[in-house]
């Protein structure tokens, strides 16, 4: 029989090495927006977002994800520039995203100057603004592909970089169609390829990188199970894996018939949730991305004794 296990890699930050793949890292969600598909407005309040981001790492966070545009499907992210207010302008300017994001971050730097931050955007006057402000880590889940010069942005202040497989953009997504199971692995490898090239071509070293499969970007539901079933094939492209799949849509899809056929809601998704974390972190994953944070930490510390004990055999 096959033992299971992870490679360990350094993962290669502003300030600082991380060493991935030992034990699984636990990445905590701060929503900086009025309608993210969890918890849009909960935390739109820059001391409440704070707050809220010290408690993530009372509860074991080894490091916060910043967001404040919301890319739930249907929305307007990564859409093109265009005149504020126009079909083609996104969503969320970067000014209006900068104004969101930077307070929260000095926020928590002043309570905790040693936090790992990562800032959740396309765009590079925001990632350039972030980084200026301290982040370690920039996470596009364009993967380098909304705004041509985020990849050098990322070069010259030698970040951590996540780099996530979209396919599409959200407005896109739901009339996405449907990929037999080789052919949805090609895709996602094929645009994490791309994203590496786009990486070194800025000159961003591979040890600068983590990649993310994406689950829920453009996968339609059931497609997502394929592609967490099949997710360690990815980790032959060298670098380590994140997996976001905390309270996504095909988690309430698949709960369904629990639910009188409605997709469960989102409050209804957290066991499905811790699931389908141990499933990551069992084919691969080195960093989870959660909402919640201690049923994640709590989960990970199993799913990395089953991996040293697949280490054992």
């Amino acid at each position: 029989m096959e033992a299971i296990s992870r490679e360990t890699m350094p993962w290669q930050l502003r300030t600082r090495t991380l060493e991935l793949g030992r034990r699984t890292l636990v990445m905590g969600i701060v929503n900086i927006t009025p309608d993210s598909f969890s918890d849009g407005g909960a935390f739109l309040d820059p001391e409440a977002a704070v707050a809220h981001a010290l408690q993530l790492l009372d509860e074991g966070a080894d490091l916060l994800d910043l967001g404040a545009e919301s890319t739930r499907p249907g929305s307007r992210a990564g859409s093109p520039g265009g005149p504020a207010g126009s079909a083609w302008a996104p969503a969320v300017s970067a000014d209006e995203e900068q104004g969101r994001v930077l307070p929260v971050l000095e926020g928590i730097l002043k309570a905790r100057p040693n936090t790992l931050v990562s800032v959740d955007t396309y765009k590079a006057a925001t990632a350039r603004a972030a980084l200026k402000a301290g982040v370690e880590i920039i996470n596009d889940v364009s993967g380098f592909a909304w705004d041509a010069e985020m990849a050098s942005v990322c070069a010259e202040f030698k970040a951590g970089v996540i780099l996530m497989h979209t396919r599409g953009r959200p407005e896109m997504w739901r009339a996405q169609p449907q990929l037999a199971p080789d052919e949805l692995l090609a895709t996602v490898r094929a645009g994490l390829a791309a994203s590496l090239a786009a990486a070194a071509a800025a000159g961003i070293p591979p040890h600068a990188v983590v990649l993310d499969p994406g689950y829920g970007f453009g996968k339609r539901f059931e497609e997502n199970y394929v592609l967490l079933a099949r997710q360690r094939e990815l980790l032959s492209m060298g670098r380590p894996l994140l997996a976001g799949v905390s309270r996504k849509s095909f988690l309430g899809r698949t709960l369904a018939p629990l639910h009188d056929g409605d997709d469960a809601p989102i409050e209804a998704r957290e066991t499905a949730s811790v699931a389908a974390l141990v499933a990551a972190i069992l084919h691969g994953a080195s960093i989870v991305r959660v909402h919640a944070v201690r049923p994640a930490v709590e989960a990970a510390r199993i799913a990395d004794a089953v991996l040293a004990g697949g280490r054992e055999l």
